[in-house]
């Protein structure tokens, strides 16, 4: 399940040091990753830069009274592009990855790597004992309402991230494996032919239109698209729910983490 490092250049990104940036926080990360369009394989030249990622917060902010800075949203613009970073705590993170969230195991497995640490080589390794069959509900979820925005706006970026959606979601019921890079799924999973030529078409604008797409043609293949996903859960080896072993294994991760205070965090390095 674990993949390797992407060069930060070859997925399209304007900037590739976030030393400066990362430095800023006010407690030790865990790992920071790049998500959004330049994961999935779809950055347009005007596309947000977008970094998810895990911090530690210290022991004695969660035993006193005041309330634990559980989640860390910061936006600035570097030489015109909008970037922005948004951190867990690593509890917070990590009951999100005993949940059928799809999300943060894509943050968490994304190739685009831009801060690491030992703890986050474990994460990455636990990662495969909670994926179940039900994460075939985030992605349905997660297309059926990319499909609405793309009707209210006609815009070729909610269009994407439906297919998107749909693909990785066959294709983690399939393998086990979590694959968000949309081209790449391509070569994975049986999808429409005119995929590509959409890709290429989003690159020139992060909002452009789809004026040239049949409605009831991707209509259509959307519909099979979740047929297929239907078909894919129903007949996945995968386990309903993340077993005990998953669970137990993630609470010694947190309880270690935070009794040494992060003490893998010593290796952290930046990726370039």
């Amino acid at each position: 399940m674990r993949t390797k490092t992407m060069h930060l250049h070859e997925a399209g990104l304007p900037v590739t040091d976030f030393g400066p940036v990362l430095a800023e926080e006010p407690g030790p990360l865990l790992f920071a990753t790049v998500s959004g369009a330049h994961l999935y394989g779809f950055p347009s030249r005007d596309s947000d830069v977008d970094l998810r990622g895990v911090h530690l917060l210290p022991t004695e902010d969660l035993v006193g009274l005041r309330e634990p800075e559980e989640t860390r949203s910061r936006t600035w613009d570097r030489d015109g592009v909008e970037m922005d970073l948004v951190t867990h705590d690593l509890r917070k993170f990590v009951r999100l990855m005993l949940k059928p969230n799809g999300y943060v195991l894509e943050q968490l497995l994304s190739p685009l790597v831009v801060h690491t640490s030992e703890l986050h080589a474990e994460l990455m390794e636990l990662a495969p004992r909670v994926v179940t069959r039900n994460h075939a509900h985030h992605y349905r979820g997660f297309a059926k309402s990319q499909w609405r925005l793309y009707e209210s706006t006609r815009e070729l970026k909610p269009l994407l991230y439906t297919f998107r959606a749909l693909l990785t979601g066959i294709h983690l019921m399939r393998s086990g494996e979590v694959r968000a890079h949309l081209p790449a799924l391509l070569g994975e999973v049986a999808a429409p032919g005119y995929l590509p030529e959409l890709i290429a078409a989003k690159a020139e604008a992060e909002h452009g239109g789809a004026e040239g797409v049949d409605g009831a043609v991707v209509s259509g293949d959307v519909g099979a698209l979740h047929r297929v996903l239907d078909e894919a859960q129903e007949e996945s080896g995968l386990p309903e729910a993340a077993g005990r072993a998953a669970f137990d294994g993630l609470h010694q991760l947190v309880v270690r983490a935070r009794l040494t205070g992060g003490g893998a965090l010593s290796s952290i390095s930046p990726v370039t």
